[in-house]
């Protein structure tokens, strides 16, 4: 039987700490792998603690790949890659393409309501940086990894937040994640072979094609990228984004996170760019811990984008660099300026350095979470209900909606948008628009303001209501 001590957790959540000290029973080896866990009510009374406390402990588990379970067996410990398991580390302080016009209502696009971003707050964060800033540093040229300041608040931000230990010089500001990848590819060169995630992300291949990349689409079963394709592709370079894969929304877990990096490792040349593009925002359980804060070979590229958690009017994104590829990146590209004025940077430095980023990002997972809960009662109880299978619902900004149906996908496009709505499905995100058939929307719920989400949502399922196999 487990046993733990829950004497000094220091304010720490007890499911988390229950959490980390298997994950590292787990990591060690004195869990094996297949080896079968107490049941949950068994170890909460031997641990002294409540059922839903064990429950979430091991559902957290689950979702990075840790832990699996079997119906009506229980839980058993995954197969991980065992070269790539990290010893345990102390802690340690850190030191556009063409689109059609957009018809007046969409569930295919994400943005910030404008009315939950806190503009009194950074409206006087502005004006005393514009008073108390040092002019020459407000006015001059940017280094190409941007302001000092901002970079030391992301460092510490992304310590205390996604568990990454790095230095300032590894991180490079840029206005908006397309900026970033131009210089990515200009940092790895464009003879490379560069393989992406299908169903993926449109204007991604259209960027990389735009750079005269050469792009490999590679399949993905339920645990992400298939590593069998990706050695057989001729890739070095791999663009995934494991905690919430766009648009399926799968989470890679860590099992299969271990095989992509030691994938990586077989060869210098190797890179896997992780796109956190929504990492805030899983509405239960812990954030997924970053694929790179499990790297020890230097092969990860992270990157990440504001715009999400601020409002898109902030085209501020930022990548973090492994250690040689900082070195490289300046002796390569330090000529360039960075493309983020420095008055934001500075600001944005002083709202993450006093805590309203922190509070910005809880409030608006709250609010997330409150919109999606609503959403989801609206579809359990609306006329086309037994047609609807929901999928994905518990991370990031979009889920998945199945509908029981005959008519194609491109028919049932048409018929919202004749009712005023954009709606996509899985199957328009496949390199060849040939790779799906299974009927499946992308709900994503933040693009509609409140006011107009139910009004939408009548009028959507009432054209497709005809369509549906009810």
């Amino acid at each position: 039987m487990l046993t733990y001590s829950f004497a000094n957790l220091q304010g720490e959540c007890i499911y988390m700490h229950l959490y980390k000290c298997i994950r590292q029973d787990i990591l060690e080896g004195t869990l094996k792998a297949q080896e079968k866990l107490p049941s949950k009510r068994m170890l909460a009374k031997n641990l002294g603690i409540s059922l839903i406390t064990v429950e979430n402990a091991y559902a957290q588990l689950a979702v990075e790949g840790y832990i699996f379970s079997e119906p009506r067996r229980g839980y058993f410990v995954s197969t991980l890659q065992q070269a790539q398991i990290p010893a345990p580390k102390p802690q340690q302080t850190p030191q556009p393409a063409a689109q059609d016009a957009p018809p007046i209502l969409s569930f295919a696009k994400s943005s910030v309501p404008p009315d939950t971003f806190p503009y009194n707050t950074w409206a006087r964060l502005l004006r005393n940086t514009l008073t108390s800033a040092d002019e020459h540093a407000l006015i001059s040229d940017t280094a190409t990894g941007g302001v000092l300041p901002l970079r030391q608040a992301l460092v510490k931000h992304l310590y205390q937040f996604r568990g990454l230990n790095v230095a300032p010089e590894q991180i490079i500001i840029g206005s908006g994640t397309q900026t970033l990848y131009n210089l990515i590819v200009q940092l790895l060169g464009r003879s490379h072979i560069y393989a992406l995630e299908d169903p993926g992300y449109p204007q991604l291949a259209a960027i990389y094609r735009t750079n005269d990349v050469f792009c490999r689409y590679l399949p993905m079963d339920e645990q992400g990228v298939q590593t069998e394709v990706l050695e057989s592709s001729g890739a070095d370079i791999l663009h995934i984004t494991p905690s919430h894969q766009f648009p399926t929304g799968i989470t890679t877990p860590v099992s299969r996170r271990y095989e992509l990096l030691h994938w990586a490792s077989q060869k210098s040349s190797r890179y896997i760019i992780e796109d956190d593009y929504d990492c805030e925002f899983r509405l239960f359980g812990k954030p997924i811990p970053p694929l790179q804060s499990i790297d020890r070979s230097e092969n990860v590229i992270s990157i990440n984008s504001l715009s999400n958690t601020l409002a898109p009017l902030f085209r501020i994104s930022y990548i973090v660099l492994p250690p040689h590829l900082s070195s490289l990146f300046y002796a390569k590209l330090g000529f360039y300026s960075c493309t983020v004025s420095n008055f934001e940077q500075f600001t944005l430095a002083k709202f993450i350095e006093d805590g309203y980023f922190e509070r910005h990002i809880n409030r608006m997972r709250t609010y997330y979470r409150n919109k999606r809960d609503h959403l989801l009662q609206y579809l359990a109880q609306c006329p086309a209900a037994k047609a609807l299978k929901v999928e994905g619902e518990d991370s990031g900004l979009h889920f998945l909606l199945h509908l029981a149906t005959n008519a194609s996908d491109s028919q049932l496009r048409e018929v919202a948008l004749k009712a005023g709505l954009q709606i996509k499905f899985l199957s328009d995100y496949y390199h060849n628009k040939l790779g799906d058939n299974s009927h499946t929307m992308l709900m994503n719920y933040t693009g509609i303001e409140d006011a107009r989400l139910y009004p939408a949502l009548d009028k959507l399922f009432e054209a497709l209501l005809p369509y549906l196999n009810i």
